[in-house]
């Protein structure tokens, strides 16, 4: 009973790892495809157009401590001069999004 508890309990963990995995992979691919052009491949803005908009660093401190709902209305909705991404990205592609510019915190 036990080795089958234990077997369960590795199963599901590997199942939770892979799943989270596949998540970022998404969010990156995402990112890489409608948000790199301006805020670069790291998110620091650093590009041409990061430059001439005064982007801030997605990873910087400023940026990670918004809540997510925050993010999410950002990139659903748009802000400045960022166009929002409503219709053009699912509500679950806008959520791995977020999720992937949580993995660029300094």
């Amino acid at each position: 009973m036990k080795n089958t508890l234990r077997a369960m309990i590795t199963i599901v963990a590997i199942a939770v790892v892979f799943t989270t995995c596949a998540v970022a992979q998404g969010g990156a691919d995402l990112f890489k495809a409608k948000c790199a052009m301006c805020h670069g491949p790291d998110g620091k803005g650093q590009t041409a157009m990061g430059k001439t908009l005064n982007l801030r660093d997605l990873g910087s401190a400023e940026v990670q401590s918004q809540s997510d709902a925050d993010l999410t209305n950002i990139v659903t909705n748009g802000k400045g001069k960022m166009p929002k991404y409503d219709g053009k990205l699912t509500k679950d592609q806008i959520t791995d999004v977020v999720k992937y510019v949580r993995t660029l915190k300094h």
